[in-house]
């Protein structure tokens, strides 16, 4: 059970810099036809080509948790899954509904979630694939941290 909740962990932290690279080599990268439509919304449609990205983790986090728990993998291999989860749950919370309010639920003034709002609204003054700062969610650069402390 301890490694199950270590694997956990380390996935789910992991993830961050997973998504980071992931944001800003592939969809800033050769998937950009597939983000480009975040930066540059379509209000004609709820929904954006972005959002498959989705699928990216939801495929290899549904296999883990299926071989980890079904299948006869060593019980971490969940886990992992779990992790890839948990991590996707938090940035579909963060992104979709604290920042872009996709979902309209109140949002906190708390210094931590004001940093996370300022340095996506950084990412977002660029609409090209080219020129765009911080690709991560969860962590952002401290300068943010540091901006949002001083109003708090």
């Amino acid at each position: 059970m301890g490694i199950d909740i270590a694997v956990f962990l380390i996935v789910f932290i992991a993830m961050e810099w997973v998504a980071w690279a992931l944001h800003k080599y592939v969809m800033h990268g050769f998937l950009w036809y597939l983000h480009e439509d975040h930066h540059v919304p379509n209000t004609q449609r709820w929904w954006q080509k972005n959002d498959f990205f989705a699928f990216f983790f939801a495929v290899p986090s549904f296999l883990c948790i299926l071989f980890g728990t079904q299948l006869g993998a060593p019980s971490w291999v969940a886990a992992f899954g779990f992790g890839i989860m948990a991590y996707g749950a938090a940035y579909f919370f963060v992104h979709e509904v604290i920042i872009h309010r996709r979902l309209k639920w109140p949002v906190s003034q708390n210094w931590y979630i004001q940093s996370l709002i300022q340095a996506h609204r950084a990412h977002h003054k660029v609409a090209t694939k080219h020129g765009c700062i911080c690709f991560g969610m969860l962590v952002v650069p401290l300068k943010f941290y540091k901006k949002s402390l001083a109003k708090n």
